[in-house]
């Protein structure tokens, strides 16, 4: 214990949200340090990292590198899918937030709730390789759950719903432990192509990821809006391979993206099904929170209140509350050791 304290003083813990599309690093007694896209620039056909490229600096690549160059996402649907440049892009946020620190820092990592063995694996293996001295693996609807404020504790039911970049995670908590949860590999990413396909197939317009996420923050929408909108869309024709322009309504979008919304859908329904009719009880008033960033769509909240009959409130920072719970856990380590998965 007292090796333990000692080695507090000369390092800093983090917490760190792995995701597909960011990652989010939380400092112990510091909050929410580093917030960057999970994107690496290598050069082509190798693993060698350029210099700065990782984070918003190799995101800025996507879509108009050199041949020599390429912007790649080391993260797929929530899990490791390159382990040797995972590790490069690890490592250099850590030595980003950890600098000047005699001893490796406690890494505490959020992860899908459905990953498997060797996936859990990959993970602690890439933290420990990237500089950490200990790795802790905490699933993101827990995590989501204690940085939205939730009781988790409480022998009574919460309800999370986390719709990441790669995964929406689906959970109901009780007890400091997860009761029922649905790991779908579906998020803001499949939104993206959902709307990128819809306007080649409707329209014979390609367009990058980077319009397509444009394209669905500016008038995305989950729910009929009060007042419908427009967008000016530029791209390139498919047939004739020239520069062309057209103007997108909310209500066309909003139709191209019922696919991936229906199965998120239905995933909620399927845990609210199996769980326990003494938690299914206390659901009716405490209701769902929603937190990640597809928690922003427009509307999100209405449609899935309609679809279930229960209340559902947003989290105050939904795009942090992941990394927020691993911070938390971090500075209580009862809670760390009773919600951590290893």
């Amino acid at each position: 214990m007292m090796l333990t304290r000692l080695k507090g003083l000369f390092s800093n813990d983090i917490g760190i949200d792995l995701g597909t599309a960011n990652t989010l690093v939380f400092q112990k007694d510091r909050g929410i340090v580093l917030r960057e896209p999970s994107v690496v620039a290598v050069r082509t056909g190798t693993k060698d990292v350029i210099r700065d490229g990782v984070g918003l600096e190799a995101k800025k690549m996507i879509g108009v590198t050199p041949k020599n160059i390429t912007a790649v996402r080391p993260m797929k649907d929530g899990v490791i899918a390159d382990f040797e440049i995972t590790e490069a892009m690890l490592r250099y946020f850590i030595q980003k937030v950890h600098h000047r620190k005699i001893v490796a820092p406690r890494v505490v990592v959020a992860v899908p709730s459905g990953i498997n063995e060797v996936e859990r694996r990959a993970v602690k293996d890439s933290v420990t390789h990237a500089g950490a001295r200990e790795v802790h693996l905490i699933e993101q609807p827990m995590a989501a759950a204690i940085g939205a404020g939730l009781p988790v504790e409480e022998p009574a039911a919460n309800m999370v719903v986390d719709i990441g970049g790669g995964t929406s995670e689906i959970a109901i908590i009780s007890l400091a432990g997860i009761v029922e949860s649905i790991s779908l590999r579906v998020g803001g990413d499949q939104f993206d192509d959902t709307i990128t396909n819809h306007l080649k197939r409707e329209h014979n317009l390609n367009i990058g990821l980077r319009t397509a996420e444009e394209i669905k923050l500016r008038i995305g929408s989950a729910y009929p809006l009060d007042e419908e909108m427009t967008m000016e869309v530029k791209g390139r024709d498919v047939a004739k391979g020239l520069p062309k322009t057209l103007t997108i309504g909310s209500e066309e979008v909003r139709e191209a993206l019922q696919k991936p919304l229906s199965s998120i859908l239905e995933s909620i329904r399927s845990c609210l099904e199996q769980c326990p009719a003494e938690l299914s009880g206390d659901l009716v008033d405490r209701g769902i929170v929603m937190a990640g960033g597809g928690a922003l769509l427009r509307g999100i909240d209405r449609l899935v209140s309609k679809e279930t009959g229960l209340p559902v409130t947003i989290a105050d920072e939904p795009l942090i509350a992941v990394a927020e719970g691993t911070g938390r856990t971090l500075q209580n380590i009862d809670i760390l050791f009773r919600v951590a998965s290893y």
